[in-house]
């Protein structure tokens, strides 16, 4: 029987069937009233109204609803129905990272090989794809990792592999955090505690950190992209040969993950990454040579000034 049908005929339902459906509207309207109490609550505290936000579309949907598949500009992506970042501008606006794609993608070589070094559910690794020869995928939060699997064979992808490993200097068991509310969030601990890093309680599990270069044999990646929260100076520790290989760079620039994730400087981070010649600063539109790398990164970190993707050329 339709919604419309229902709309229509409320009179010719059973009565069992009335009562079904009127405990699924009293449910919907109660969790509407604990939304509204969550965002007059939270108005102040973005980062508690997304926690709140995650938790109720969680609530609603159902303890055993795992994931929700979103139809995209850039094909099928199921998401962690409590995620409201990535999984909930997917289910909002039908596409994520659509400007990152496209400068990614004019990176791009003919026949190019793609490291994505936390590539979370796919957004980013899946259609370049289609636009490369080969894509090597890694992700360390394990939910995160199964739903990148599950988006692999929805979009039928026959060119990207996926890895269950977390980038690093050595190999070890590295504490993590499982972020809620942001899954793409998900870090390995902090050297500091930071209310933005535990807002949601984050569960704390232990994940398998590698060096890449004992992982790979290959080095033959010619544009490695790198967004996993703060561990950006541990995996380029632990990845000189590829590094030494590729052709470009694109890592994630925050400030506040170097102070308190890694606990390094900018010049710590800078003697990870040689013999790259330019430096492109998408957020200031700057693009400066290899003696200005560090002038204008310790410009940008003495003032909390982060980039998404900056980039780093031969």
């Amino acid at each position: 029987m339709s919604a419309e049908h229902i709309i229509e005929h409320p009179g010719g339902l059973a009565a069992e069937d009335a009562a079904v459906i009127e405990n699924v509207l009293n449910y919907y309207l109660s969790c509407n009233e604990e939304l509204k109490e969550v965002l007059r609550r939270h108005a102040a505290d973005p980062l508690q109204r997304m926690a709140g936000i995650g938790f109720l579309t969680r609530k609603l949907l159902g303890p055993l609803t795992k994931a929700v598949v979103t139809a995209t500009v850039e094909g099928l992506f199921a998401s962690d129905p409590e995620d409201y970042g990535v999984g909930w501008e997917l289910r909002e606006n039908g596409a994520f990272g659509t400007a990152q794609l496209e400068t990614y993608s004019a990176l791009l070589p003919p026949a190019a090989k793609v490291l994505v070094i936390g590539a979370h559910i796919g957004t980013l690794a899946i259609p370049l794809s289609r636009r490369c020869a080969y894509v090597a995928a890694i992700e360390a939060n394990p939910d995160t990792y199964s739903l990148l699997e599950m988006n692999i064979r929805l979009n039928n992808v026959q060119n990207c592999d996926t890895f269950h490993i977390a980038a690093n200097d050595k190999a070890e068991a590295l504490p993590f955090l499982l972020s809620r509310a942001n899954s793409g969030g998900s870090k390995r601990r902090p050297q500091h505690s930071r209310s933005e890093y535990d807002y949601d309680d984050p569960e704390e599990i232990t994940v398998t950190g590698i060096p890449l270069d004992d992982f790979f044999t290959r080095r033959d990646f010619d544009l490695i992209l790198m967004d996993i929260e703060g561990s950006e100076y541990f995996a380029l520790k632990g990845m000189q040969g590829i590094l030494q290989h590729a052709r470009t760079l694109v890592t994630e620039f925050l400030p506040h993950h170097l102070r308190h994730v890694s606990a390094v400087g900018v010049d710590e981070l800078l003697a990870q990454i040689p013999d790259f010649r330019t430096l492109t600063v998408p957020s200031l539109q700057r693009q400066v040579t290899a003696a200005e790398f560090a002038p204008l990164l310790h410009y940008m970190y003495d003032n909390n000034l982060g980039d998404e993707g900056i980039i780093f050329e031969r």
